[in-house]
Order: C-alpha cells, then structure tokens, then sequence
C-alpha cells in the first residue's frame, strides 16, 4: 500500500485545495425569445428546445380579476 513518506506542509496541500473551487453556470440566450437560459436545457421562458416548442409556454394569470 502506497503511504507518503513525509508529511505534506499546510502550503501545499492549501495550494492544491484552490483549485477545488465551483464556477458560475454558463448562459446562452434562447434562439426563439432570447433570454438567458442554461445550455441543453428547455427554455423556461418559451418552452423552446432544438428549434421547437418541447413544453407548452407558461400562462401568466393576471390575480386583477
């Protein structure tokens, strides 16, 4: 079994433990309505994916009435 024949100094293992960091979800904006959406996902707007309508769109209720 593979053991480490020194210990490793906090520099080190703070140096390697940057680069375990999460990035910002990237956006593309829809080619129907274009707003931002997340890329392979259906539009949460227009309900478009690949070049058609996969999801009816969202009704807005107006609670006026």
């Amino acid at each position: 079994m593979a053991v480490p024949k020194q210990k490793q100094s906090h520099s080190r293992t703070t140096k390697r433990r940057s680069q375990h960091k999460i990035s910002a979800p990237t956006y593309n904006a829809c080619p129907q309505c274009h707003s931002p959406r997340r890329p392979h996902r259906v539009c949460p707007t227009c309900g478009h994916y690949a070049g058609r309508e996969v999801v009816a769109a969202p009704v807005d209720f107006d609670t006026d009435e």
